[in-house]
């Protein structure tokens, strides 16, 4: 079976271009799990839900390794739990080399993957420490200037006219439209209906 794992940190982060992928790579959309969630650690929702479903055999697809997580240590442990423990497949479209179908077959390509994982790995991992430095900094910066650094408003995910277009169309279900969009019912029923009255006022 062929499973696919979708991440981004917040939920106005847009999803499409990892979700064009896993469709290319003829997956179904019921078995590619979503999250709306930072990578510092693997306790995501959706992702345990994955991890639950995987067995022997199984493929898992990635866009790059960065989507699975960002600590440098703990990719690698979940990366030795899919492959020998579950004895799972994965594939890192982003990066060929990272495909565990392959690597299997002999001993220097194992060997390779196992060098640009760990690479990658801790790549990824300096990247998320310089970005929380970066937003350090900014926000010491906008508190020394004077800028309020409160909750901001709720915004609408990137991809919602999208994936409520599809939604109206009836491309979708609103079970599918609510976890793309990464809303609970009520909230995407209340936005389906103010985004009904602004664009046909008259369909309500």
């Amino acid at each position: 079976m062929k499973y696919a794992y979708v991440r981004v940190s917040t939920a106005s982060q847009n999803i499409d271009r990892q979700m064009e992928e896993m469709f290319r790579q003829d997956i179904e959309f019921k078995n590619i799990f979503i999250d709306y969630q930072s990578g510092k650690d693997f306790e995501r929702k959706n992702y345990q839900k994955l991890i639950k479903r995987l067995k022997k055999d199984d493929l898992l697809v990635i866009k790059s390794i960065d989507r699975l997580g960002r600590d440098y240590n703990m990719i690698l442990d979940e990366w030795k739990k899919i492959t020998k423990i579950i004895e799972a497949d994965i594939m890192v479209i982003d990066m060929p080399l990272l495909d565990t179908r392959v690597e299997g077959k002999n001993l220097v390509g194992k060997f390779i993957s196992d060098i640009v994982l760990q690479v990658l790995s801790f790549v990824a991992q300096n990247e998320r420490e310089n970005i929380k430095q970066r937003q350090a900094e900014g926000i010491r910066i906008a508190k020394a200037k004077g800028v309020h650094m409160g909750r901001p408003n709720y915004v609408l995910p990137n991809n919602y006219e999208h994936v409520i277009n599809k939604y109206i169309k009836r491309e979708i279900n609103n079970k599918e439209a609510q976890q793309l969009l990464n809303m609970s019912r009520g909230t995407f029923f209340k936005y389906l209906k103010i985004y009904k009255e602004k664009r046909e006022p008259n369909m309500l």
